[in-house]
């Protein structure tokens, strides 16, 4: 017979044996015993941080906030206390359960490193007066974008080309081949991407210059990925269409909206939107110049005696939003869409006639006149917050033979209505200007055409005919400023040239 007491006796050792493990984790896990080699713990029973959004991102203008998720409710006093970002960026703290969020006061300056980190923050649970346990100190790395800009090369090579100056790499790179002379140009909300229009040179047609708009990788990141640049995609030909003014429109930017006009019947003239795997499509609208709305969703379009908002996504694109009567240009958005910069050109007031007003204009009804001159208003820019704008502004001056224009920058204090002048140029053009998405400054460029030269120089200078101004002018050079703004640690605008032969500049987003 087989005796079962031998067969039970090592099943009864095993059990023992196994009970007496989970017993002695069992006690490891309530008095918070740690078993710790090399810094890695077996046991741990310390507040941690569970998710933290910023992680190994690249964040731009549009991040507002971060988040850090913890595991366990904190006390709030403490990790407030505790919380150290370098460099500095100031922020406001909210909590929601175990979820703390900082709201960033300022945009986030480009082109830097930064590092976030917290310890000695200890655990509190509801009913308990007594801090518990201290925080496992965490650590964590993220980047803002590079400070880059893009614009069209004027001179040798480069010119017509599009190129990007990444200022943080401390490098060059031109993106577009030489056959194609860049008309205008957009970067993608990401900044992976530009959308442009160019003149193709190998197009054999001597009835017109057919305009074509392509899309071209910058070889910029929205994360620690690296890009490849200059990757051409050719979007819209201009074969039966002239393509002229467009803009980037739908939430991720993937709509372009173009202004186009059929070369053998000029009354066909409309808006057209180039959405992805779409077949162009034209839209029920009419006007002039146009701008897409912050969001994406909405054309700002002149028509008739004011400003219309038309829907982008709609059966019927004549359904208007909003109509502003009073005003005959839109010059910008604030970056939340909640307010804009526009033009009265005073047509019907003679008291004022002959004259233009800057008016800002929000969401909630406010219409304020900010300013009332008789040059131009050429451009503005508001800041980050919204709180201010920056404005290219001219200054009618009689000279002995002619009326000129005396170009001047501005800063306007929304709330007050306090104007400060900036810098005073020598000349204007056709300036273009574009403000850094962290504040930095205004770049604007300086064209040189063919009225600036004496006929015998133009003859020994080469040139691109395809680069015109808005008049026509040959544009022979061109120079690029950068506009440092103030600050509260440098409260004087300083004004630098670059070194840069290019026009049309345009900070990445």
């Amino acid at each position: 017979m087989i005796n079962t007491n031998n067969l039970r006796e090592p099943i009864d050792k095993i059990c023992f044996f196994l009970i007496a493990i989970f017993s002695f984790i069992i006690v490891l896990l309530i008095s918070s015993t740690k078993f710790c080699y090399e810094g890695k713990c077996l046991f741990n029973n310390n507040p941690e941080v569970k998710e933290f959004s910023w992680q190994d991102k690249k964040i731009g203008s549009i991040d507002k906030a971060f988040y850090l998720v913890f595991d366990r409710p904190m006390s709030p006093e403490s990790v407030e206390a505790n919380l150290r970002i370098e460099p500095s960026l100031e922020g406001k703290i909210s909590w929601s359960g175990k979820r703390l969020v900082y709201t960033l006061e300022r945009v986030i300056p480009y082109g830097k490193n930064y590092r976030l980190s917290l310890q000695k923050a200890q655990e509190k649970f509801r009913g308990k007066e007594e801090l518990g346990a201290e925080i496992e100190p965490f650590i964590a790395e993220f980047q803002s974008r590079d400070r880059a800009f893009a614009y069209i090369g004027s001179q040798g090579e480069e010119s017509g080309r599009l190129i990007l100056n990444n200022s943080t790499k401390q490098n060059k790179t031109i993106l577009t081949p030489e056959n194609l002379t860049v008309v205008d140009f957009k970067f993608t909300k990401n900044s992976e991407k530009i959308i442009f229009s160019a003149v193709n040179e190998d197009n054999d047609n001597a009835d017109f210059k057919q305009v074509d708009i392509y899309e071209v990788t910058t070889g910029l990141s929205n994360d620690l990925t690296p890009k490849i640049p200059g990757e051409l995609k050719l979007i819209l030909n201009g074969k039966e269409y002239q393509n002229n003014q467009f803009d980037l429109a739908g939430e991720n930017q993937e709509i372009i909206i173009v202004q186009r006009i059929k070369h053998n019947d000029p009354l066909d003239f409309a808006l057209w939107k180039i959405a992805p795997n779409k077949v162009p499509e034209k839209l029920d609208t009419e006007g002039g110049d146009f701008t897409i709305t912050p969001d994406g969703k909405g054309i700002a379009i002149a028509q008739g005696e004011g400003i219309a908002i038309l829907p982008i996504e709609s059966e019927n694109q004549e359904k208007i939003i909003n109509f502003l009567p009073k005003y005959g240009q839109v010059l910008t958005f604030s970056n939340d869409g909640s307010s804009a910069a526009m033009i009265n050109f005073n047509k019907d007031n003679s008291e004022l006639r002959y004259t233009r007003s800057l008016f800002y204009v929000n969401n909630q009804g406010v219409e304020k006149e900010l300013i009332n001159i008789k040059g131009s208003i050429i451009d503005c820019k508001f800041n980050g917050n919204g709180n201010q704008l920056f404005c290219l502004l001219t200054e009618l001056m009689q000279t002995e033979t002619e009326l000129i224009e005396k170009p001047y920058f501005v800063a306007i204090d929304i709330q007050s209505g306090k104007i400060v002048p900036l810098v005073a140029l020598p000349k204007y053009q056709d300036i273009k200007i574009s403000m850094a998405p962290d504040g930095l400054g205004i770049l604007f460029d300086q064209l040189i055409t063919e009225n600036d030269l004496p006929k015998k120089a133009l003859k020994n200078l080469p040139t691109n005919e395809d680069l015109l101004t808005n008049s026509a002018e040959l544009i022979v050079g061109s120079r690029l400023w950068l506009l440092t703004l103030p600050t509260s640690e440098s409260p004087q605008a300083k004004l630098e040239e670059l070194p840069i032969s290019g026009f049309k500049p345009q900070w990445s987003p």
